[in-house]
């Protein structure tokens, strides 16, 4: 059996060291640099070559690099084929700090303050009073930066595709139930899967929705964000600002808008990046159920795409 790592855009070297050593018993490695893919069995994958998935006549499974799936093509893999993802407890703290860190962040003017300081002005301002932060996609990194911001002090609500319930948090769901949530936030705060559904659903539709004092926090993916329709909500003050982790396409290209525009605060979507050894042992475990025949853990549901 080979696991074959297919993960295009950045150094796998230390990974597939890694693996090797959690799966003595598996040949591990890399696409560009396989031997025979009628024997990989199992593949890890972040942005695969398009041409990979029809090489490979005995795949049984695909796990994601990341929480997500949306850098995998689905249609290419035969529905029969599970597909898991990685579920990190440690990127859930990690991102429920960002988020709750970008928040108070647009709460305390910081951004205004380090203008201010570039150019020699001492301007002090009350904080802004505003607490009410709306969550797009009430998953599991959701519902952690749910509960973190509810600890310090925030109202929070979330909006989700299904219907759910939480005691400290009001759960939308249906575009009513969106539209409702948009009008009453000062934060939205994205953190929506990425499928035909959400591509492009932060518009100047949704944002027109917005009270003109809210600020975006997108620290899903790039593509959920109409890059044009957003510069322009900010430019006609119907949105106070925005914090950006994630790009249409990273890294964020030379002499992009978002570089020099005073009302973003950017980040090279760090707001939670995976352990290496967290991944590898969740790899490795699914690697080993496979091999025994038995269920994988984390999967994803094919129809949502999460």
């Amino acid at each position: 059996m080979i696991l074959l790592v297919a993960i295009t855009g950045r150094d796998c070297s230390q990974l597939i060291e890694r693996l090797r050593t959690l799966l003595p018993e598996v040949e591990v490695q890399l696409w560009s640099e396989c031997t025979d893919y009628s024997a990989v069995e199992f593949v890890l994958a972040w942005n695969a070559p398009a041409d990979l998935w029809a090489k490979l006549p005995n795949l049984k499974a695909v796990s994601s690099f990341g929480a997500g799936v949306d850098s995998i093509d689905l249609t290419a893999i035969a529905p029969s084929i599970p597909v898991v993802r990685i579920v990190d407890e440690t990127l859930a703290s990690d991102m429920a700090e960002y988020v709750l860190t970008h928040v108070l962040a647009q709460k305390l003017r910081l951004k205004e303050y380090f203008l201010k300081q570039s150019q020699g002005a001492w301007k002090p301002k009350r904080a802004y009073a505003h607490q009410h932060v709306g969550i797009l996609g009430y998953g599991e990194l959701g519902k952690a930066c749910a509960k973190r911001l509810v600890a310090n002090g925030f109202t929070v609500s979330a909006w989700s595709n299904s219907e759910k319930q939480e005691q400290q948090v009001t759960c939308y769901h249906t575009e009513n139930g969106l539209n409702t949530m948009l009008k009453q936030v000062d934060y939205l705060v994205c953190l929506l899967p990425l499928n035909q559904h959400t591509t492009g659903i932060i518009d100047a539709a949704l944002l027109s929705k917005l009270q003109n004092h809210a600020v975006l926090i997108n620290v899903a993916r790039g593509k959920h964000v109409v890059d044009a329709d957003l510069l322009a909500a900010l430019d006609n003050n119907s949105l106070r600002g925005a914090t950006l982790d994630v790009f249409a396409e990273e890294p964020l290209p030379e002499g992009h808008p978002f570089w020099f525009h005073d009302k973003i605060t950017l980040t090279p979507h760090c707001a939670a990046l995976s352990d290496i050894n967290t991944v590898t042992e969740q790899i490795a475990g699914n690697v080993k159920r496979l091999l025994n025949g038995e269920w994988l853990v984390n999967l994803v549901d094919r129809t949502k795409g999460y």
